[in-house]
């Protein structure tokens, strides 16, 4: 069994506030906050537990991210992080009084550089779809999981995906040049590369 920490209630009491602050960021039909629509986000592949997050948000860029990261820092609303949802480990599961930031709408691959084998994508890219924009050259994404049709490339980061490719050409730690990462309190590093 998972024990979840106790919801804060103060946060759950300001659902209607926080959930407008999130649509003032990212639009509308961004934040998600209707109790139907959230279904689809109480599990990840772990589909053993399940639980209603407060309210889930779904940026296009980094700034928004950084924003909403910013905001929920400012506010103390947990956040947990999600990419396409397909890990059976729980690493995506929501809590009550959380914000689900999903990645889900940052999929470009915005540049590839074959002579030095690279590829700078957002988190959402999935695993198929970076192989599919290189293969033409004889090219593959190495790291590939199962579930590599739809799993994206931060889920792989956040779980060191591998798959049977691993064996020969390593997890996704030993595929990786550097990150552009959003802080806790919403700011944004450099680009380590």
């Amino acid at each position: 069994m998972i024990a979840l920490p106790p919801p804060k209630a103060d946060v759950l009491a300001r659902r209607d506030e926080i959930v407008s602050a999130l649509r003032a960021i990212a639009g509308a039909s961004a934040a998600i906050a209707e109790p139907v629509r959230l279904k689809a986000y109480e599990s990840d592949g772990l589909t053993a537990y399940a639980q209603t997050p407060l309210a889930v948000v779904l940026p296009v860029t980094v700034a928004e991210v950084a924003a909403v990261m910013r905001l929920c820092h400012r506010l103390g609303v947990r956040v947990v992080p999600r990419g396409a949802g397909t890990s059976p480990s729980g690493g995506a599961l929501p809590l009550e009084d959380a914000v689900v930031l999903g990645v889900s709408r940052m999929n470009r691959i915005l540049e590839i550089g074959l002579t030095d084998r690279w590829a700078r994508v957002e988190a959402a890219a999935t695993n198929l779809a970076i192989t599919k924009a290189v293969e033409g050259d004889g090219f593959f994404h190495a790291p590939d999981p199962s579930s590599q049709l739809a799993c994206m490339i931060a889920g792989n980061v956040a779980m060191n995906s591998g798959g049977a490719h691993c064996l020969k050409y390593g997890v996704t730690s030993n595929n990786l040049l550097g990150l552009k990462v959003v802080m806790m309190e919403g700011e944004e590093n450099s680009p380590l590369l």
